[in-house]
């Protein structure tokens, strides 16, 4: 991980130790407003079972796509670290080689 030292000095990056708990943090705000519209989608089947099945579907659909989307912007942000990383390998690789 990082230590309390690391946060003010910039020789290293604290992202990359912490993307991880930001994935789960996103993916489970998504789980909780799944299940949150699941259970507004029940209360809306006693006015309109259509439009509560069609929430429901709509809210379990949403829940997948958060997880996910959250799992993509997580990635992005470890490859960008990643080819900084391997930059700065090559800009300091002796010439020549």
């Amino acid at each position: 991980m990082f230590n309390a030292g690391e946060l003010f000095q910039w020789e290293r990056f604290i992202t990359p130790s912490i993307i991880k708990l930001f994935y789960w943090l996103c993916a489970a705000i998504a789980i909780l407003g799944g299940f949150y519209g699941g259970i507004s989608s029940l209360a809306l089947m006693a006015y309109s079972p259509i439009a509560g099945f069609i929430m429901a579907v709509l809210c379990i659909a949403g829940m997948v796509a958060g997880v996910v989307l959250a799992r993509i912007v997580a990635e992005f942000v470890l490859i960008v670290f990643r080819i900084n990383e391997h930059l700065g390998a090559i800009r300091n690789r002796e010439p020549g080689m």
